[in-house]
C-alpha cells in the first residue's frame, strides 16, 4: 500500500517546497519509487506553477515510471491570485475527487506519494475545508514545517495542538535559515527542556524521513 505524507507549515513562505523536494530525495536514494502532488498552487501567472515545475521536473529524474506526467498532474488546481484558495477562488467548491484521482493515479508507479500543502493548517479552501482537512480526507500523516525565528514557539505549539486535536499523526522539522543564527539561544532551549526532539531540515532529513516512515 502506498504510503502518503502530507507536508504543511506553521505559515507561508516556510520551506515546504524546500522540503518536499529533501524528503522526495532521500526516500528515493533508499530505493523507494516517489511520487509527489500540490493539489493547489495560488499565485500562478500566465499558467506557470512555479512550485509544481519544480516538482515535476524532479520527480521525473527520481521516478523513470513518471517521465510521462504534465505540471496538471502534479498541481491539479491552480488560482491566479496569490492569497488563501477561499479569496483566489471566489469560494469555488473544491473538487475532491479531481484530487483524489490525480493521487491514485499516481500511486499506481509510487511507494511514496509527498502532498504538499498550501500555506499552513487553517488557510481557508472554500467554505467546508481548511488546509488541514485535506491530511484527514487523503488519510495521510503529516510533517509540520516550522521556521526557527522569533515567534516559533507559538507558531509550532499551536499548530501541534491543531494536528493533535484532529488525531492526526505527525512529525515536525525546523527549517532553519541564514539568519537564524538565535534560534539555539532563544527558542531551541525551550523545546529541548520539554522534551520535544529538534529536527532540523537541512541537518536531519535522514532521521525525518525514518520518523514518517514509522507513523
Amino acid at each position: 500500500m502506498t504510503k502518503r505524507i502530507f507536508v504543511t507549515a506553521t505559515n507561508t513562505n516556510i520551506g515546504k517546497t524546500y522540503t518536499t523536494k529533501l524528503l522526495l530525495k532521500e526516500f528515493a536514494s533508499r530505493g523507494f519509487s516517489v511520487g509527489v502532488i500540490k493539489p493547489i498552487e495560488t499565485g500562478v501567472l500566465d499558467g506557470y506553477a512555479t512550485d509544481g515545475e519544480e516538482l515535476l521536473e524532479l520527480i521525473k529524474k527520481l521516478n523513470p515510471k513518471l517521465w510521462h506526467l504534465e505540471v496538471e498532474d502534479i498541481v491539479p488546481i491552480t488560482y491566479e491570485a496569490a492569497t488563501a484558495p477561499f479569496v483566489a477562488s471566489n469560494n469555488t467548491p473544491l473538487d475532491l475527487k479531481k484530487i483524489q484521482n490525480k493521487i491514485e493515479e499516481m500511486e499506481a508507479s509510487c511507494d511514496i506519494v509527498i502532498i504538499e500543502g498550501a500555506g499552513g493548517l487553517y488557510v481557508p479552501i472554500d467554505e467546508n475545508y481548511m488546509m488541514i482537512d485535506l491530511i484527514k480526507y487523503f488519510k495521510a500523516s503529516a510533517l509540520l514545517v516550522t521556521h526557527c525565528s522569533l515567534g516559533c514557539i507559538n507558531d509550532t505549539l499551536l499548530s501541534k495542538k491543531a494536528l493533535e486535536d484532529k488525531n492526526i499523526s505527525y512529525a515536525v522539522a525546523f527549517n532553519c535559515r541564514e539568519d537564524d543564527e538565535s534560534f539555539s539561544q532563544i527558542s531551541e532551549p525551550y523545546f529541548l527542556k520539554t522534551g520535544f526532539e529538534v529536527l532540523k531540515v537541512g541537518r536531519d532529513i535522514e532521521k525525518i524521513c525514518d520518523v514518517l516512515y514509522n507513523l
